[in-house]
């Protein structure tokens, strides 16, 4: 029976190999694989059938696959020894025997199958690379323009790819408006369906602000300034600890720049939000203090291996050191990894009487029981 041939479709895969770098022998395992689906699909075939595609010639042949019986009840997966043995006089009852079959037009169907698993295979190693960059890329800043926008998700068209910004990673206080053109910072990379790859992007996290400082400011971009930690309340406040081993680089006045306008750009891109940069400290005192700025502080206890810190400032300093809603003291908990208590002076005069005066009564308590 004359064979389906198909020379051009090895020079194509042959090309798409040199060019694409996939490897023909897989695809030809893939288009072998789909013809028998699509011969079951297109002829309401029962029998079982294989395919094999010539890797040199392209020569398409189709086999059923017969079990040989004294006589065949079922020509669709039964053959007759009788006829067996006109294929291979060795062949017995039981074995099976593959027949080869040229169903009509199944030449049509066996070129139209090839083209489509081609193309898929194309958007396969498309999705890869695309894949592969962008998981490269985890952790870099992008631009895009919005395609749409709710409250539940913002998709922004990246180029190659669309990006993902879930609520969760949206700013409370912005609005976003299809078209407009916006900054993200992508946080992960994953497998969508069929495999197609999802950037997952983020304008409220901490990092982003981090690498907009990384791209405002040459210092820290060539490792003169480091960011120590970044701690954020999306919209409204972030306070970032920068530290240079150099004594001759003032980190936070590099990050602010002259009249603040370095900070200043970064600020406009964050829509307003405030940003308070400070001097990172080894010594967790000093560390402490500077992450409570603006509040003026008196005094730092610390007890280190709780992590924790008991912070006095002036009566009139309380409510800034807090903050509104315990913000500025949540951002410099957040900062610098440490639990923060904070007291205004006149409360922590009164403890102190309070517990003198309970010392008093204890030992007092003491001398009676003496007595």
């Amino acid at each position: 029976m004359k064979a389906i041939d198909n020379k051009e479709l090895i020079l194509a895969l042959e090309e798409l190999e040199k060019e694409k770098g996939i490897k023909k022998s897989y695809v030809i395992e893939s288009i072998e694989t789909a013809l028998v689906t699509a011969y079951k699909r297109n002829f309401d075939a029962l029998e079982n059938v294989r395919v094999d595609i010539d890797k040199n010639t392209g020569a398409t042949h189709l086999y059923a696959i017969k079990e040989i019986m004294e006589r065949a009840n079922d020509d669709a997966t039964e053959i007759s020894l009788e006829e067996a043995h006109k294929i291979n006089k060795d062949l017995k009852l039981g074995d099976t025997v593959e027949v080869e079959i040229v169903p009509k037009d199944f030449g049509r169907i066996a070129a139209q199958t090839a083209k489509q698993v081609i193309v898929q295979k194309l958007r396969e190693v498309e999705r890869d690379l695309i894949f592969t960059e962008y998981s490269e890329r985890k952790g870099e800043i992008v631009s895009g323009i919005i395609q749409k926008a709710d409250k539940n998700i913002v998709v922004v068209d990246l180029g190659r790819i669309e990006g993902i910004m879930l609520s969760k990673e949206q700013v409370p206080t912005e609005k976003y408006r299809v078209n407009d053109k916006i900054k993200a910072y992508i946080v992960d990379v994953e497998r969508g369906l069929k495999g197609a790859p999802q950037v997952m992007i983020s304008r409220s996290h901490p990092d982003f602000v981090r690498k907009l400082l990384e791209f405002e400011i040459p210092e820290i971009y060539e490792g003169l300034i480091e960011i120590k930690s970044v701690s954020r309340d999306a919209g409204s406040r972030s306070k970032v600890a920068v530290y240079s081993p150099d004594p001759n680089i003032d980190p936070v006045g590099s990050c602010v720049g002259a009249k603040g306008v370095r900070i200043q750009n970064i600020i406009n891109e964050l829509n307003g939000e405030k940003i308070d940069v400070i001097e990172w400290d080894e010594d967790p005192s000093i560390y402490i203090a500077s992450a409570l700025l603006p509040a003026q502080i008196l005094a730092v206890d610390i007890k280190e291996e709780d992590k924790f810190a008991e912070v006095i400032v002036p009566d009139d300093q309380l409510s800034l050191a807090i903050g509104k809603a315990g913000q500025n003291a949540r951002l410099a908990a957040r900062l610098t990894n440490w639990k923060i208590d904070i007291k205004s002076e006149s409360q922590y005069r009164k403890l102190l009487e309070e517990k003198q005066n309970e010392e008093e009564i204890l030992e007092e308590s003491s001398e009676e029981n003496k007595d």
